[in-house]
């Protein structure tokens, strides 16, 4: 009588339930199979923080570049993102030299204006979604002012980004892959007009300028201010809903946020609900992980949420210590893709949860939250809260 066949742990990710809460998984995977071969997933899954890590900083045996093992990668995928040292090298500090330009206080002055204003006028309502109303616009005007371009029309750039995001798990719902290239194309062609017509500051500003002498292709400039134009959006609006959730949950939550060291306390939070909860590399050499060997051409999926929570490397992993230090988390990815505007995101979370906190503790959650289907970018799609 043959066996029945074992299922595939990472199976789960799809499930609803891990939508709503998929660090249960993530610990289950970390202790009983912290490196596997997933058929699912059809890519190596790895978990522990040692792992994830070393993964991430060895560019020589793990590619981000998938046409490095072979593969044909379309024209909208290659930028800041996607390539590899010598390439990757040039155009990261084309772009750090850019955002190293950038004023924080003016910016800090901008968001705080923008959170109170908002707020007020949302406090008359009473009970409001603090995603479509406050986090995501909060979010694309701090992006807009970082590249120092016109206001976005968000009923046009919304949909777009969200079709990107929902590409980003192609490996699982392979239907969401060419909607989501067609729209990384259509948002770097929208980039592209900026390079054509340049703002007189901010990064586009920058890459306006120095371009012509910097020996990167249009098309790599194109889709590397798409992707920090995405980036900034979805990755640090998601930090800001998923931290929210947090903190609103809990009246201790809160009380203890406020009280906080902010520096602190947002790293933590950025380690507690790590809106990329994954990344994808490419094996490019045989390597060996965990105790097992990883062949040329295989894929890795590092589930960093997972990391983030390791024993190994966390104390108390799954609790909120806002006091946490130091605190290596993985939420900003490392190694030469570290995420480029990672200072930015900290400097919004600040601003933004200290300022709902300490000048609107009346906040408190209206509902239940309810979630994107996104496992590689987790985010919340709508939050009821309500102003008292």
């Amino acid at each position: 009588m043959s066996e029945a066949p074992v299922a595939d742990p990472a199976a789960g990710l799809a499930e609803p339930a891990a939508l709503l809460d998929p660090y249960s998984l993530f610990g289950r995977l970390r202790e009983s199979s912290p490196v596997y071969r997933s058929a699912f997933l059809d890519s190596w899954v790895v978990t522990r923080y040692d792992d994830c890590a070393a993964v991430l900083r060895d560019t020589e045996s793990f590619a981000s570049d998938w046409r490095r093992i072979g593969e044909a990668v379309p024209e909208p995928l290659l930028s800041i993102q996607s390539l590899d040292p010598p390439e990757h090298t040039d155009i990261r500090h084309f772009m750090v030299d850019a955002v190293r330009g950038l004023d924080p206080g003016m910016l800090r002055e901008r968001i705080a204006a923008q959170v109170r204003a908002r707020a007020e006028r949302l406090r008359a309502a009473g009970e409001f979604d603090c995603v479509s109303d406050l986090t995501a616009p909060l979010a694309l005007d701090t992006i807009t002012a970082v590249l120092g371009v016109p206001p976005i029309d968000a009923a046009w750039f919304l949909p777009v980004s969200q079709t990107i995001v929902d590409g980003m798990d192609a490996g699982i719902w392979p239907q969401t892959g060419g909607p989501a290239v067609q729209a990384r194309s259509e948002l770097a062609e929208y980039t592209g007009r900026w390079l054509d017509d340049p703002p007189a500051d901010g990064l586009v500003a920058h890459v306006a300028a120095k371009a012509p002498g910097s020996g990167i292709a249009r098309p790599v400039l194109l889709n590397t201010l798409r992707a920090v134009l995405h980036a900034g959006f979805e990755s640090a609006g998601r930090l800001l809903s998923n931290a929210l959730v947090v903190l609103l949950n809990s009246p201790d939550n809160l009380a203890r946020f406020t009280r906080a060291d902010l520096s602190l306390a947002v790293e933590e939070l950025v380690r507690y609900v790590t809106p990329v909860q994954a990344d994808a590399r490419a094996c490019v050499r045989e390597t060996r992980i965990g105790g097992h060997v990883i062949a040329p051409g295989e894929a890795v999926t590092l589930l960093l949420a997972a990391a983030n929570r390791d024993p190994a490397k966390f104390a108390e992993p799954d609790e909120l210590d806002f006091a946490r230090h130091p605190n290596p988390h993985l939420g900003f990815g490392r190694g030469a893709h570290s995420c480029l505007g990672q200072s930015l995101a900290v400097l919004q979370a600040q601003v933004v949860l200290g300022l709902l906190a300490t000048e609107f503790p009346g906040i408190r959650l209206a509902d239940e939250p309810v979630y994107h289907r996104n496992l590689t970018l987790r985010g919340v799609a709508r939050l009821k809260v309500r102003l008292n």
